[in-house]
């Protein structure tokens, strides 16, 4: 690993670090209504908003209201997003001789809730197909209304189970609003104003069309990229304004640029184990959450950095060494701009969060580094994860440890004080069994019909089967990347990784409220001596080896079936 790279992975893991404190304390004062440096501007437009939508923030709601709420949201911002898709070309700053892509109902309808769930998975390309209206006051909107939801169910979760003998999880409308006006808004413009300055375009102005060195005629698309840009990291979106996204140098023009928006997607969510600890009155919870999420993405960032600086095995001749005369590695698919470094580090910072934004095609990424990202989406997106959802993810992972520790010495096994019951333990397993019960069958479906194989337009046989398991695990952990060898833009796969969305955003989001609200409605029970100390280094290494142990054992009927599916399907 060569000195650049150590110091930008040590530099990027330090700042982090460093801000989480800060960062957390400062969520925790705002959804607990205590002071911030932003109230004089913010209360004003908080009391506005609540005028005119009519809502009492001082009315809380029980977990089923707060989830209701929660669906109802993302269908609102569904259907108005799919109403601007299907009209856009009757709206502004459409450009008929550029978007040529057509908006199909059953591609408008996969857009649209894709962006309503933070998925952002796009099978179009961006500058041929939007226009700046629906970039903005659809995509752009979506990616603020949504990740502000995701937030505010996050911050329920927490308040849930920091609460006593209580029913009520807070009021969804105020934690929206609160996550737009003091976290989101702010955020997204100080880093917009940093994208700009490094040369990232916002403006309005038509498509450029210029002559090129050979005579022929090019076409530059431009347009307010900047303002969509820094929103989609910091909301752990990940939709890209171009069909390169990252990859664009409209999106991100420079090394810095590229950090800055690896520092945007990984801040918030690491901050909210901050927050989670100190609302739980238990610091050091909070933290081994946290150093856990640095080991395993640490493991995950060297992992890739070697598998790719090694480069690809069949190739025994090709020399892959680093040297001032060659960026050495497996540089198939990443830009130079960025080399194996900055590649591998919004790799391994996307896939481990719901942010499926990349400056690199994955698809071209060696075995194992290819591996090591699917195994980062598989573990559930709680190594730092989206906005909320990384955070319950975590702790539901430790309520299952919590769960096996117990049976192994005969005791009702505890957390944070509360006891996890019959109830409790349903949901917890309602939670965990989603993902491979949703996204094996659909890989399955697409393994063995004509609809799904069509896809496969430029690899067969085990990478054409990734490409698959990787598409629908993207989708189910409202992530968004892909492996580009897939063809998706077709009525099945339109169809069916939105369904792998809605149950990846409202699947895991309502039984974490449940959970949230059965906790809640316990007393606390005082610590004994039988009780498993769930802040101490034993149980980091505990919740670990669950983590791997629980993926392994979900996924592992796909390691099966991939074999017999080759020589079934493709002959081999």
């Amino acid at each position: 690993m060569d000195l650049y790279s150590v110091i930008q992975y040590g530099l990027f893991l330090a700042i982090v670090t460093i801000l989480v404190e800060p960062l957390g304390g400062y969520m925790e004062r705002v959804f607990s209504g205590q002071r911030t440096l932003l109230d004089r501007l913010c209360l004003p437009l908080e009391r506005l908003v609540y005028r005119i939508t009519a809502v009492d923030p001082n009315v809380e709601m029980p977990s089923k209201e707060y989830a209701t709420c929660l669906v109802l949201f993302g269908l609102a911002g569904t259907l108005l997003l799919y109403a601007i898709l299907r009209l856009q070309q009757f709206l502004p700053w459409f450009f008929p001789q550029y978007h040529t892509t057509p908006l199909s109902p059953d591609l408008a309808l996969n857009i649209a809730i894709s962006f309503s769930t933070t998925t952002t998975w796009q099978a179009y390309a961006g500058e041929n197909t939007m226009s700046y209206f629906s970039q903005m006051v659809g995509l752009c909107a979506q990616n603020f209304l949504a990740g502000a939801a995701g937030l505010a169910v996050g911050i329920a979760f927490i308040r849930g189970l920091s609460r006593q003998l209580s029913d009520t999880l807070g009021n969804f409308w105020v934690d929206v609003t609160r996550a737009l006006l003091w976290i989101l808004l702010p955020g997204a413009l100080v880093g917009a104003l940093l994208l700009v300055w490094q040369g990232v375009p916002m403006n309005f102005h038509k498509y450029t069309v210029v002559s090129t060195v050979e005579g022929s005629e090019q076409v530059i698309p431009q347009g307010p990229v900047a303002a969509l840009e820094i929103i989609k990291n910091l909301g752990t979106n990940g939709g890209g304004f171009f069909n390169a996204n990252g990859a664009h140098p409209y999106e991100n023009p420079t090394a810095l640029t590229n950090f800055i928006e690896m520092l945007a997607i990984v801040l918030l969510p690491a901050a909210l184990t901050n927050t989670f600890g100190r609302m739980v009155g238990q610091p050091r919870q909070g933290w081994l959450f946290y150093w856990v999420m640095v080991l395993l993405f640490g493991c995950g960032l060297v992992s890739v950095h070697l598998f790719e600086q090694r480069g690809d095995p069949p190739f025994g001749a090709v020399d892959f060494r680093n040297s001032s005369v060659q960026s050495g590695g497996n540089m198939e698919g990443k830009e130079v701009r960025f080399g194996i470094g900055g590649s591998t580090l919004t790799a391994v910072v996307t896939s481990n969060t719901a942010t499926g934004s990349n400056n690199s095609m994955h698809d071209s990424y060696t075995s194992l580094g290819g591996m090591v990202l699917l195994v980062n989406m598989l573990l559930g997106e709680l190594v730092f994860g989206g906005l909320g959802t990384g955070l319950y993810s975590m702790v539901m992972a430790a309520a299952i440890a919590v769960f096996l520790a117990g049976l192994m010495v005969g005791r009702t096994p505890e957390y944070l004080g509360k006891k996890i019951g019959p109830c409790e333990n349903k949901m917890i397993m309602l939670y965990a069994l989603a993902a491979p019960l949703f996204v094996l069958p659909l890989t399955a479906i697409a393994l063995t019909t004509r609809a799904g194989l069509s896809g496969l337009t430029t690899n067969s046989g085990p990478h054409g089967f990734t490409e698959i398991l990787f598409a629908y695990t993207s989708c189910f952990a409202n992530n968004g990347q892909s492996f580009a060898g897939l063809s998706v833009n077709t009525p099945f796969y339109n169809l069916t990784t939105a369904l792998a969305m809605m149950v990846g955003r409202f699947g895991l989001a309502i039984p974490a409220l449940a959970l949230a609200s059965l906790f809640g409605g316990q007393r606390n029970t005082p610590s004994s001596s039988g009780t498993l100390p769930t802040h101490s280094l034993l149980f980091g290494v505990l919740l670990t080896t669950c983590l791997i142990t629980v993926v392994a054992l979900s996924y592992l009927p796909a390691l099966a079936l991939g074999p017999v599916l080759e020589r079934l399907l493709f002959g081999r």
